[in-house]
């Protein structure tokens, strides 16, 4: 009998094991395989423009084998502006993530809390009284507008997405604060922020109202391979982070309670986490301007295939970002062909219809 017992128990755990082993398997093959895909789509947007390449040129070229004329067009103009696609679909979708699980709401992101637009006042605060906006001679004049200061640009964001940031931890810390009542926080914090850029962009002169307006269309081809390292630089580091702490962000979403039974701080947790996602939306929003919903779409596509563990959820999440954000930016670039559209239009319409979806979807749960 306790053989009987002793082999039944074995057998049941070998199963469990199988049966987890099988489970893992299958979210690191969805992972690779979304990864595949975000090079595929990559190497798609790196061929198309105004002079048509061929994929597998494209793909000869990065590894060193292409022609002067296409390594031209790829590594001064199209891959910079791919590179930036990546590293900020990455950020940006890490960052929503990381948010929705320290504030246990599924509508948080940079752009529905008000982070963003904190940012934008920021920026513009820097371009106007800093004088970090500038133009360009001898240039085309759809180029001609620049940011002359990114860095100075990148630490009035943070400094104004940090306000943002602050107002949404003070209400998470009320007990009775519910998720919609964060969000409609966050509405209003937008329109604070939105009146006040608008108040700085009437008294402004007419060099720093373009830049300011320029700055905000978004636009990934404004970024030089110096401002990519620092992006990219920034989101690894918050990565690294996130994904060290990924365990803790499973605890927090069985509630506070729970996490520190755990041994997990929520507080600090929280602190932190907000701080880093800030950190990384304000670098980002400042050196390509304001790009709405990646962050809030990401996750909660990616969640419905990969489920809520934040080992799986956390990467595959930074590649969709990614990939959203190259499939927006090629639709920009391509649809009235030669001209770009603003890669903030094409996010914002893509994400709106996703915020009502799960607004009402949380709403028709109560």
């Amino acid at each position: 009998m306790i053989n009987s017992k002793s082999m039944n128990a074995k057998v049941n755990l070998s199963d469990n094991i199988n049966n987890y082993n099988e489970y893992v398997n299958k979210k690191r093959l969805i992972i690779i395989v979304l990864f595949l895909v975000m090079l595929i789509i990559g190497i798609y947007a790196i061929s198309k423009g105004s002079s048509q390449l061929n994929m597998l040129d494209t793909a000869m070229a990065l590894l060193g084998q292409g022609s002067t004329k296409i390594n031209t067009i790829i590594f001064k103009i199209r891959l910079p502006r791919v590179a930036m696609a990546i590293v900020a679909g990455i950020g940006l979708a890490i960052s929503g993530c990381v948010m929705q699980s320290i504030l246990k709401n599924p509508l948080a992101s940079a752009s529905t809390l008000g982070i963003s637009q904190g940012a934008s006042f920021g920026a513009a605060v820097a371009i106007v009284f800093l004088g970090t906006g500038g133009i360009l001679t001898n240039t085309n004049a759809s180029d001609a507008i620049v940011i002359t200061n990114p860095y100075i640009t990148s630490i009035c964001a943070f400094l104004g997405s940090m306000i943002s940031t602050f107002v949404v931890l003070a209400l998470s810390k009320y007990k009775n604060v519910t998720p919609e009542v964060m969000i409609l926080a966050g509405v209003a914090l937008s329109s604070l922020f939105s009146g006040a850029t608008a108040l700085i962009q009437y008294f402004a002169e007419d060099l720093q109202v373009a830049a300011i307006v320029y700055w905000t269309f978004g636009d990934l081809g404004r970024a030089s391979y110096r401002e990519i390292y620092i992006v990219a630089i920034i989101t690894a580091i918050t990565f690294i982070y996130f994904f060290l702490n990924r365990f803790n962000y499973n605890a927090l979403e069985s509630g506070d309670q729970t996490a520190k039974g755990l041994g997990v701080n929520a507080e600090l947790m929280r602190l932190v986490g907000m701080t880093l996602c800030s950190l990384t939306a304000s670098v980002i929003v400042s050196f390509v301007g304001i790009i709405n919903f990646i962050g809030l779409i990401a996750p909660h596509i990616i969640r419905t295939i990969i489920g809520n563990d934040y080992r799986f959820l956390l990467p595959a999440s930074a590649i969709v970002g990614s990939i959203l954000l190259l499939l927006s930016d090629t639709f920009a670039r391509l649809i009235i062909s030669p001209v770009i559209l603003p890669i903030g239009a094409i996010t914002s319409f893509l994400g709106a219809p996703l915020f009502l979806f799960i607004l009402f979807k949380g709403a028709d749960r109560k």
